[in-house]
């Protein structure tokens, strides 16, 4: 007859996060995803203003876009390019 291990005994042979400092890191990363990937989505739903048949919305989303990009640090958005290019956005922005 074979013998299964417990779950606690599972659990504590892998550990998911090893320590505090570790979840700690896996949270910061996390934020920084979503941070990134919700400046993109903003960015994307800008352009979508473009494709409309109103002259005054057009304009709207390109003074969107223009804030978004002038209120987005630096430092987010070489990871911000990368959801553009999966969301298959039409802007690119600058280092």
């Amino acid at each position: 007859m074979r013998k299964y291990p417990s779950k606690k005994n599972i659990v504590s042979q892998c550990p998911i996060v090893k320590s505090k400092a570790d979840g700690n890191e896996l949270k910061k990363r996390l934020r920084q995803w979503q941070h990134s990937r919700s400046w993109a989505r903003l960015i994307c739903e800008a352009e979508k203003m473009w494709s409309l048949e109103s002259r005054d919305l057009k304009r709207l989303g390109a003074m969107e876009l223009i804030q978004l990009q002038n209120e987005m640090p630096f430092n987010v958005r070489r990871r911000v390019n990368y959801w553009l290019v999966k969301y298959s956005g039409a802007t690119r922005l600058e280092d």
